[in-house]
């Protein structure tokens, strides 16, 4: 092998070790930043497919084209306690294997309407609960009722209800919302020059 090769084969070395700290990164990680939880990009992509679940993507865009899933992570992280964001993450873990137990499939591997039956069984056993603390608060004299065991966890619960709220939160607050749907104005809005003027009549 000539000089020259060497030293092609060894510049190409060089720049390859030079790459290799950049393809090597931890890829794993949530595209957000985040101080208070820890999220994988697995995780970020469930809470993903939940709000576009939630806001699928039709003539309109949908949850992940506004990335309302990443805003979801954002306010959690910075508006939440401690206790939610840890009941969050814990209920994210519980909704992945509630996933598997049920239908043998990860949610993203779910079609469209067993997603959608999926969310709204959640909802239905929280909207169930409230309504039960709700009579049980009504009578003052009545010992607290024990809450049945449901199918899915107080964390699970916690997880959807977080999403779901955030995600609206984040889609009614959006700029494609703001200047799409409701075409939102400043006050006090346009001039009309064009408005209807009747001449005041003498007394």
């Amino acid at each position: 092998m000539d000089r020259r090769t060497v030293i092609k084969n060894l510049a190409l070395i060089i720049g390859g070790a030079a790459l290799l700290p950049a393809c090597s990164q931890d890829k794993t990680k949530s595209k957000v930043a985040l101080k208070n939880i820890d999220i994988t990009a697995n995780l970020e992509q469930l809470i993903g497919d939940v709000s576009e679940t939630i806001i699928p993507k039709t003539t309109t865009p949908g949850a992940k084209d506004l990335l309302l899933h990443l805003f979801v992570l954002k306010m959690l992280d910075d508006c939440y306690k401690k206790e939610d964001q840890q009941a969050f993450v814990t209920g994210m873990e519980h909704f992945a294997d509630q996933s598997q137990k049920l239908y043998s499939k990860t949610f993203d591997q779910l079609d469209t309407k067993t997603r959608e039956a999926f969310l709204l069984d959640i909802e239905k056993e929280g909207k169930a609960e409230e309504a039960a603390a709700q009579k049980s608060g009504d009578k003052k004299d009545a010992a607290p009722a024990t809450p049945p065991a449901g199918k899915y966890s107080p964390e699970l619960k916690k997880f959807y209800s977080i999403v779901k709220r955030q995600t609206i939160n984040g889609y009614t607050n959006s700029k494609y919302f703001m200047t799409n749907i409701v075409v939102y104005e400043l006050v006090p809005g346009r001039y009309n020059a064009h408005f209807p003027y009747k001449q005041k009549q003498a007394v």
